[in-house]
């Protein structure tokens, strides 16, 4: 009869020594060796008339093995399940020897597997201390996006020559030597920009200009840092390489356009929000504060949100079996990590380890359901946002809509990331509505630069 027992080896590390006797595998491994030999498919044999001896020879010492091999699983689990032991990833065997599995002297064998169990720790969400940041939507802000909305509803018109600083250049960007001549296979790109996206002494260089003309670039004093590091990346070039913009180029002008701005009518303002009866300029800003408002607050919470993990994560006290870990490193993935692998990688992944605790706790503490519906919900606002909003004005029970979030929930992947992302944005928000708030109003450019700081 297999017996286990269990003794502790280090801190949340303790060691599992199953027994096996010859009775709790032989006889399934004879059962084995049977139903190979009716199986086996040997030339010079008819099939089912293998002799045994010849099966026991070629196949006998993997099936001893397997036996004792399932033998010893199913004695773990069953001993897991009953102590209801809550363990990280599997047991790891602890010298196993698999020369000593003999299948012709059957006998009793002793194996020994390292377990590493979970730690126990407390969360209290209500004295958790936040602050939500509430942007100061101004009078600019609101220009620039209306700002934003005319060149967007506008219409685009072809005029002869680059007049403006506001013209859009489609270009193709064709790689040359210090004396002008093409570089064999060197890069050739089309692209699309604004005149004011280039430095502003270079900008006189293409005024006046018409399709087809050719004018001289060179990236580092045609264009400033910021339009240079996107220019860099369009031209599939590494910022981080030294001269690498001291490239030179010809720049052929394929088409001048300009965008006529919107005018401030009816027709932009249901253009711009078709979902709601805009008769003036007043409403219309309105409903571009009201739209720039819901933005920051979605980011404010999600804001919120990061400091609730950073709490967590930092502030929650947590040990952990470290030596099981970085043998599990080293062993338990795809691709075998060395041991000083395994100990560069063990900070992060005990980080990463630490917070799927925390919030597999919050989410059971919580009672944190994700049903069918919430799933069909998820897919309908991802239609929602692909349509850039406009959902609303085709109607919400529209079978289309029905029929895409079916197809949505026969995909196995898109179900299990939304059962993911759903379940951990309303444990946040149980949380959210636990911890300890207060609210302060802040400009746009801070509360950027929290966004930057803060992003885990």
């Amino acid at each position: 009869m297999a017996t286990i027992t269990r003794e502790n080896i280090g801190n949340l590390t303790d060691k599992l020594t199953v027994k096996l006797s010859k009775e709790d595998y032989y006889s399934k491994f004879e059962q084995g060796l049977k139903k190979q030999a009716k199986s086996a498919n040997i030339p010079g044999f008819r099939k089912g008339m293998v002799p045994a001896g010849l099966v026991k020879k070629m196949y006998g010492q993997s099936l001893f093995a397997d036996e004792i091999y399932r033998a010893i699983d199913a004695q773990i689990n069953e001993y897991l399940n009953t102590e209801k032991l809550d363990i990280f990833a599997q047991p790891l065997p602890i010298n196993l020897n698999e020369t000593a599995l003999d299948m012709n002297n059957p006998t009793d064998y002793q194996f020994s597997f390292e377990i590493g169990l979970k730690p126990s720790f407390e969360i209290d969400p209500k004295k958790i201390k936040v602050t939500r940041y509430k942007v100061k939507v101004t009078d600019e802000m609101v220009n620039e996006e209306i700002e934003r909305l005319q060149t967007r509803f506008g219409k685009m018109t072809e005029p002869e020559v680059v007049e403006s600083d506001d013209n859009v250049l489609n270009v193709t960007f064709t790689e040359v030597d210090a004396a002008g001549n093409v570089v064999d296979d060197g890069i050739n790109k089309a692209n699309s920009l604004l005149v004011k996206y280039f430095a502003p002494e270079f900008r006189k260089n293409l005024l006046g200009k018409k399709k087809d003309d050719v004018v001289d670039v060179h990236l580092a004093t045609a264009f400033e840092d910021k339009e240079l590091e996107v220019i860099l990346g369009d031209l599939g070039l590494d910022k981080n390489i030294a001269g690498v913009a001291d490239k030179n180029f010809k720049l052929t002008i394929t088409k001048v356009g300009l965008v006529t701005k919107a005018e401030f009518n009816e027709e932009l303002f249901l253009a711009a929000y078709p979902n709601k009866e805009i008769k003036s300029e007043a409403e219309l800003r309105e409903a571009v504060k009201e739209d720039i408002e819901a933005h920051f607050a979605a980011q404010s919470r999600n804001q919120v949100h990061d400091q609730i993990y950073h709490e967590l994560v930092d502030h929650t006290p947590m040990e952990f079996p470290e030596s099981f870990l970085k043998r599990w490193l080293q062993t338990g993935g795809e691709k075998p990590k060395t041991a000083e692998e395994a100990e560069a990688e063990f900070p992060s992944f005990t980080n990463s380890l630490k917070w799927t605790l925390v919030s597999t706790k919050l989410i059971e503490d919580n009672k944190i359901e994700v049903l069918p519906e919430d799933i069909r919900g998820f897919a309908k606002a991802q239609l929602f946002q692909y349509m850039g909003g406009q959902l609303g004005a085709l109607g919400d029970n529209q079978q289309w809509v029905e029929d895409y979030a079916d197809k949505m929930m026969k995909d196995r992947k898109f179900v299990e990331d939304s059962y993911h992302r759903i379940s951990t944005d309303k444990m946040f928000t149980a949380v959210e509505a636990l911890v300890k708030e207060k609210e302060e109003e802040i400009s746009m450019e801070d509360f950027a630069a929290k966004l930057h700081h803060h992003h885990h």
